[in-house]
């Protein structure tokens, strides 16, 4: 960031809604503003190196939501292991960034189904309630869509199509579940 006392932060995304390929199927994060619980990683979130809990980096000064992406603006420490990944980070070495959370519900799309808002398209497992709590400056992402010098890059978000009513969620539901098959 510019500007006199900046010189040890970076605004960078943390998450998207681009597809993870698990072991068992595509996993999305929804970036709803409801969907997000962004009150942990604000208040006692830490900037971590490959999620490795002993290897704190800095701290998380603010996360917000921006563009279907978690943002955050982070500030190294000054303490020598701190130094060498800012050192990386400050040069382009390092732009990996990846986040640690908790999934609190999760709603199943299955194969030719949409999720109820209608904005995936299965197969896929869509978080709807997640929760954040640490950010990690990574080598190697999950998302190569986030990162430092990543705030509104990579590919194009959706557009949402609009939030269905309760009812219409439930007539989704149940059409999704219609649609099942043994295998």
């Amino acid at each position: 960031m510019e500007g006199e006392g900046n010189e040890r932060k970076f605004i960078l995304s943390f998450s998207s809604e681009e597809p993870y390929e698990r072991f068992w199927g595509r996993e999305i994060l929804d970036h709803s503003p409801d969907a997000v619980d962004l009150t942990r990683l604000g208040s006692i979130g830490v900037l971590l190196y490959n999620h490795n809990r002993d290897a704190v980096l800095g701290k998380i000064e603010r996360v917000w939501l921006e563009g279907q992406r978690g943002m955050a603006e982070v500030e190294f420490d000054t303490d020598e292991a701190s130094e060498v990944i800012f050192q990386k980070v400050k040069s382009g070495t390092l732009k990996g960034v990846s986040v640690g959370y908790r999934i609190n519900v999760i709603e199943e799309v299955k194969a030719g189904a949409v999720s109820t808002d209608g904005r995936f398209a299965g197969p896929c497992d869509v978080a709807r309630k997640w929760m954040p709590y640490e950010i990690s400056i990574v080598s190697v992402p999950a998302d190569a869509t986030v990162g430092v010098g990543r705030v509104l890059g990579g590919r194009d978000s959706p557009e949402p199509s609009g939030t269905l009513t309760y009812f219409e969620a439930q007539l989704q539901l149940n059409y999704n579940k219609s649609q099942e098959v043994d295998i």
